[in-house]
């Protein structure tokens, strides 16, 4: 049902309807979605510690396979920009200002960026917030959590992402020495002079190499800490993503060899990735051997958590692999997560986040997210948050052979609430104006 519509139409009526003394059609009131969320945010729940996370990867997954956000839904996550273009995980008051030192984060601010260059209309937000990144980039080239942090794999690979997603070359976003102390920008002309570092420096830095054990070479550590590096499967699958200068989406390139992710070359213990595509070939290559051993799929890692599969992370994993143009490779986990008895639909539903993120890997792989192992996640994701603005023809089929495009029309040419009741209800106060609205050119939703 096309409520925007009615509502419009019921707006009309109910003037005229006082001008000339009648009574006024009953109001009717647009459905934003689920019941206590704020206008235009996907999901129910309290978006505190994730609010432009899931906001950005709903908007992400949605224009990937063709769905038009809701304005709404775009005016949100913008509005969360802060005054220095960067963005905090979520500001409920955004009359306040941002605290620049530890209010804001790399992975929401880059997040954003994203989502908001998928979508478009929101450049000037998109620039500021590219500003804010090459700002606060560290001295080793990538960077922190907060701003001034020690750099690690999972913030640099977002940022890496937003980069990409605006048309420019992450190894040309580099650090100068005197750059983050300074706080001011500098060229890349300026910044390569004085031995400035790439993001790609710095996630190199962080892969574990030929003197690891065997079982963990290729992966990379979340970030440098005292002592040996420590592999983590989350942050080898996103740095596996960035090593090839993507984002959260990025273009298919259909039909692969299917061949398999070539690992390290170690000869007697020493050797290591010498560029970021061998690095990202290791890391996937890595990922590959884990998920063999542990059913096709990534276990939590989590601290005291139990040993239980991390589908975020497997789908994580699908996303790096099908970018590395590694299709038989990313097809088990993939199945994986379509199969019934893996659980993965059940830790999705109702979340914005979660869907977005099997949307996403779907895609990546070439598979349809409106069949996933029986279930449509554009639809699930869809119903999160404010209703799109256009779905492209058929995506939104319900599983009945019935389009919403076609029940919508239905809706409008009698079903309750659709635009020809509210003319029906002015037509009894003495209002004409139905021929007038009659007229209108539907607008497919």
């Amino acid at each position: 049902m096309n409520i925007r519509r009615s509502v419009a139409a019921l707006s009309l009526c109910a003037a005229l309807c006082a001008a000339l003394g009648a009574a006024a059609a009953p109001a009717a009131v647009a459905d934003d979605g689920p019941a206590g969320r704020a206008e235009g945010l996907y999901g129910a729940k309290d978006p505190k510690f994730d609010g432009v996370w899931r906001q950005s990867l709903a908007l992400l997954a949605q224009d990937a396979v063709g769905v038009t956000p809701a304005k709404s839904a775009i005016d949100w996550l913008a509005g969360q920009s802060c005054a220095d273009g960067g963005f905090a995980a979520y500001r409920a008051d955004t009359s306040k200002a941002c605290d620049p030192k530890k209010g804001e984060f790399t992975d929401a601010t880059a997040a954003a960026i994203q989502a908001l260059a998928a979508v478009g209309g929101r450049s000037g937000t998109v620039e500021k917030g590219i500003g804010w990144l090459k700002r606060h980039q560290n001295e080793d080239g990538g960077w922190g959590m907060n701003p001034g942090g020690p750099s690690d794999a999972n913030s640099t690979a977002a940022a890496v992402g937003a980069f990409a997603a605006t048309g420019q070359d992450p190894a040309k976003v580099t650090a100068a020495s005197d750059k983050a102390a300074s706080g001011k920008g500098a060229s890349d002309k300026e910044a390569s002079d004085k031995g400035g570092k790439s993001p790609y420096d710095a996630l190199l830095g962080l892969q574990l190499d030929c003197s690891a054990k065997a079982a963990e070479r290729g992966a990379f550590a979340y970030t440098a800490a005292k002592g040996e590096p420590v592999a983590n499967e989350l942050a080898t699958a996103s740095a596996a993503l960035a090593a090839r200068g993507k984002g959260f989406v990025f273009e298919t390139v259909g039909k692969d060899s299917g061949a398999e992710p070539k690992p390290l070359r170690c000869a007697g213990g020493k050797g290591g990735a010498g560029s970021p595509e061998d690095a990202a070939e290791a890391a996937l290559a890595h990922l590959s051997r884990v998920m063999s051993d542990t059913g096709t799929h990534l276990k939590s890692a989590m601290p005291g958590a139990k040993d239980q599969p991390d589908f975020g992370g497997t789908a994580d994993a699908v996303v790096a692999l099908a970018a590395g143009e590694h299709s038989a490779a990313a097809s088990k986990p993939l199945q994986w997560l379509q199969s019934k008895g893996s659980g993965a639909a059940a830790w999705a539903k109702g979340d914005p986040g979660a869907l977005a993120k099997l949307t996403l890997a779907a895609h990546a792989a070439g598979a349809n997210p409106r069949d996933f192992g029986g279930a449509d996640l554009v639809r699930q994701l869809n119903a999160t948050g404010p209703k799109p603005e256009a779905a492209a023809p058929g995506a939104e089929s319900d599983g009945s052979g019935k389009s919403e495009e076609k029940e919508e029309k239905k809706d409008d040419d009698g079903g309750i609430g659709g635009v020809w009741w509210t003319v029906g209800v002015c037509a009894v106060a003495g209002v004409g104006i139905g021929f007038l609205l009659s007229g209108r050119k539907r607008r497919q939703l």
